[in-house]
Order: structure tokens, then C-alpha cells, then sequence
């Protein structure tokens, strides 16, 4: 077998049991992303961003997860971007983390909201120099008529903040998804996957229910 196959083989003999759950959903996402960052996954943070534009039409990409704790999923982007305005809209989104090399998924849905000013400020000046440069260059999701032309953009704005810090911009920062449910998927033989879904009940305390697979 592959490494890949050994890995996804060993969690799925493994299962996932109800007994062995975290009360709290957010703990159980930082067991399973711990043993995710672990086994040495490309791209462990992507997480699929489904939003809902004006007409109703769903949209996905992959953004990076940057940040979580019981609060939510943090991820960041220009607030011009095609994802903005759909939350600006409809703030209802969900996520999707695709760790299929260990036969799982998680699976959020929730309300977003952008973070303060400080907080995005505080991720900005952790980017690398030509990441923050390339915040100030793109105008996320407008038509540009050549590659060309975007670099001298990038340029421009290089040449702008040539001494001292980038100043983090005022059309970029973060969103946070506050989530109201989490579903945890594990591949099992024959198909009969292990799903256990995680959902607010009426008093604010998070139910766990097993889903057929």
C-alpha cells in the first residue's frame, strides 16, 4: 500500500464511536485536526466556503482556515471579493474540510461575520511582505485584461510601501463562521460510514445524533 492507503486503512478500522466523542464540537474538530496536521497532509487547513448569491445560486471555493476556537472558523479576504458580497447578502454559509487521505470530513454550517479590525490586523502583519503586498494589488474577483498587467500592479504597490510596514487595508480582513451545526464523517468498509452530527438544541446545548451513512 501507498503511505496515503495505510493512512486512510488505519482511521477507518479505527471508526468513530459516539462514546468517544468530545461534548463539544469544537473540541472534537481540534482532536481530529491535531491528528490531521500530524500526518503531514497537503494543504490541511483548505476548507470549501459555500456561500448564496442574490438569485439563490450556490457558490464554492477553497479559502484557508487561519484561525478556530469556540467562537469559529476564521478565514480572510478582500471585502470587494465575489465571497463578500454573497455574505454581505446572505451571511448563512457552510464549510467543508476534505480530509479524504484519512477517509474524512467535517462538514459546518453556520452564520458569518467579519472580525474586528484589530484581529485582522494583528494575521496582516504575520503574512509574508509580498503576500501583504499582494493584498494592496488585487482587486479580488474583478476582470483584469492580462497577467501582465496585474504584476505591475504588484509593482506599483511594492514600489508605494518600499520602506517601513504595509499599513493593513481597509477592504481586506477576516470573516468568522460561528457555526450552529458540525457533522464528522468516517469512511468505513462497505460503506457504512460513521457519521455523527453535532446541532444546537433549544436550550443552546449541542446534541449528538448518529446519521446513517
Amino acid at each position: 500500500m501507498t503511505n496515503t492507503e495505510t493512512l486512510r486503512r488505519k482511521f477507518m478500522a479505527q471508526g468513530l464511536r459516539q462514546s468517544e466523542l468530545a461534548a463539544d464540537p469544537y473540541q472534537q474538530f481540534e482532536n481530529w485536526y491535531q491528528q490531521t496536521m500530524e500526518s503531514d497532509l497537503p494543504e490541511p487547513t483548505a476548507m470549501s466556503l459555500a456561500t448564496v448569491d442574490a438569485n439563490g445560486q450556490p457558490w464554492q471555493r477553497m479559502v484557508l482556515l487561519k484561525m478556530f476556537d469556540e467562537d469559529g472558523f476564521v478565514f480572510f479576504t478582500n471585502f470587494s471579493s465575489r465571497k463578500a458580497g454573497h455574505i454581505d447578502n446572505n451571511s448563512r454559509v457552510s464549510l467543508l474540510f476534505p480530509w479524504h487521505p484519512m477517509g474524512r470530513q467535517v462538514k459546518v454550517t453556520g452564520q458569518a461575520e467579519k472580525i474586528s479590525t484589530a484581529e485582522s490586523l494583528k494575521y496582516f502583519s504575520s503574512r509574508p511582505r509580498g503576500s501583504q503586498i499582494g493584498a494592496w494589488a488585487s482587486r479580488q474577483s474583478n476582470v483584469i485584461n492580462s497577467r501582465a498587467l496585474l504584476d505591475t500592479m504588484f509593482e506599483q504597490v511594492k514600489n508605494k510601501f518600499v520602506k517601513g510596514e504595509i499599513p493593513l487595508p481597509d477592504f481586506w480582513g477576516g470573516y468568522r463562521i460561528k457555526a450552529d451545526s458540525l457533522e464528522f464523517w468516517q469512511a468505513r468498509d462497505n460503506r457504512l460510514h460513521d457519521c455523527f452530527f453535532y446541532q444546537h438544541d433549544d436550550i443552546g446545548q449541542w446534541k449528538i445524533s448518529r446519521l446513517e451513512p
